[in-house]
């Protein structure tokens, strides 16, 4: 993000220390933490998030999926105020993210994949310059938060490694306890053990009832932390669920090992033959799977294996049904 864009953030966290009144409070905690409706953002003739209508539920960990030019970052902008929308709407607890971006920011705390930090500060003094911008830092939490992600704080920014910088970011970030994480790429630049120790941060937050918007490239990170998930192509939301909700939507692989060589098997609506080899078949079915599981208990099976598909595999049948492959 760009230095002048991260001191507007900066400065409406600053100017929204005062109270709302009882009403606005009672509006904000009824209303979802990320809501859009029909929202568009045009950048000259490129479209870059289109017909975006998607809630995000309080304590939920939403995935937000998509390759790199879906729009994923567009939609993070927007829902920080960096952007305006094109047309439509995007609310944080129930505040418009553009007119209302100081009150929103009052419970959102924002991670890039890419932080830019000052270079002259060391760790330590960024943590105590962003705690007293926005105020409301969970000290304790900061300092095992330092411990767990092996940060020494007493170097400068300039000769921090991108991991150790976007360690910064994550620790400034998770330490405010904010209401809403919004966390674009976090772990990127980490390697796998401070991986594991994000996992467990965000964990931490669902259980103490946070709502986390994470967008990442990283699908096995996505399948072990999020709710549900979404997935973006060309800025439109093509699939939304939960992972069992996509799961019943895909196919499963099943593969069957046969005491003799292997059968001759009917046409059966949703199945279709991945592979064969003297004793093992391999078949894809999509849909209901006891048609299949009773012709193959004609036969003397010595295997049978069923597995679900990964979210990698969700998401590569997903983006390819909609690119029209």
């Amino acid at each position: 993000m760009e230095r002048s864009q991260r001191a507007l953030i900066l400065w409406r966290m600053a100017t929204s220390a005062g109270q709302h009144s009882a009403s606005a409070q009672r509006e904000s905690s009824a209303a979802p933490p990320i809501q859009t409706e029909a929202l568009f953002k045009r950048y000259g003739a490129t479209l870059a998030v289109e017909q975006l209508s998607l809630s995000v539920a309080r304590g939920e960990v939403y995935g937000y999926l998509g390759p790199n030019g879906a729009g994923k970052t567009t939609t993070i902008r927007l829902l920080l105020g960096l952007h305006r929308a094109s047309s439509g709407a995007a609310r944080l607890f129930g505040a418009d993210a553009w007119r209302e971006a100081a009150s929103a920011h009052r419970r959102v705390a924002y991670v890039a994949g890419e932080p830019a930090l000052w270079p002259s500060l060391t760790g330590e003094e960024t943590f105590r310059f962003l705690a007293s911008v926005r105020g409301g830092v969970d000290l304790a939490y900061r300092k095992q938060l330092i411990e767990r992600f092996e940060l020494d704080t007493n170097k400068r920014v300039r000769a921090l490694s991108k991991g150790n910088r976007q360690k910064v970011a994550l620790i400034a970030a998770l330490c405010t306890r904010a209401d809403l994480l919004i966390l674009d790429e976090p772990t990127s630049g980490l390697d796998p053990l401070m991986e594991v120790a994000f996992r467990e941060c965000v964990h931490e937050a669902k259980a103490l009832g946070q709502t986390v918007f994470l967008s990442s490239h990283i699908l096995g990170e996505v399948e072990a932390l999020c709710d549900r998930v979404g997935i973006l192509r060309r800025g439109r939301l093509v699939d939304e669920g939960t992972l069992a909700e996509l799961r019943h939507l895909s196919s499963h692989t099943v593969q069957a090992t046969f005491a003799g060589p292997v059968p001759l098997l009917p046409c059966l609506d949703g199945v279709s033959e991945t592979g064969r080899e003297e004793h093992t078949l391999s078949l894809r079915v999509s849909g209901e799977i006891a048609p299949l599981l009773a012709e193959l208990a004609r036969h003397e099976l010595v295997g049978l294996s069923c597995r679900e598909p990964s979210l990698e595999e969700i998401f590569l049948e997903h983006y390819d049904r909609h690119s029209g492959r």
